[in-house]
């Protein structure tokens, strides 16, 4: 693969430090949430995922349904992640949630949003790894 656009970050101090992007756009205070006995007065690694994984589907649905000549530039994604135990270490499981215009019909949505989850750069890379859940709102 030859890299479009490549995006660098440095973590320190793991789920109870900073995330720094290259550019400095992206400067965050890092803590473990509550539910995994931390204070939660931060982000934490599965925010980041889902937020970045939300995006990217939404861009990904936008450009399939220009293709199709759909207008779902009004749909929203949310990303649900979830870290759990896995044998001796942990494991993501995520659930789309996409919410699709009023206009658009559920046989039309459900194509879209299937053929975006095959464009989608996040769902490629998760495919096969991850249990990716679609659920249309």
């Amino acid at each position: 693969m030859d890299a479009l656009y490549t995006a660098a970050a440095t973590a320190t101090h793991g789920r109870d430090g900073r995330a720094v992007s290259s550019d400095g756009k992206l400067d965050l205070a890092l803590a473990a949430p509550v539910e995994l006995g931390g204070n939660g007065q931060g982000t934490n690694p599965e925010q980041l995922f889902a937020a970045g994984y939300a995006a990217c589907f939404g861009s990904a649905l936008g450009l399939v349904g220009r293709q199709a000549k759909v207008d779902v530039s009004d749909a929203a994604v949310t990303a649900e992640v979830g870290l759990g135990k896995q044998g001796e270490g942990f494991a993501l499981a995520v659930t789309l949630r996409v919410e699709l215009p009023e206009g658009v019909d559920e046989a039309t949505g459900r194509k879209l949003v299937e053929q975006a989850h095959q464009v989608c750069p996040y769902s490629n890379a998760t495919r096969g790894n991850i249990p990716v859940e679609l659920v249309i709102e």
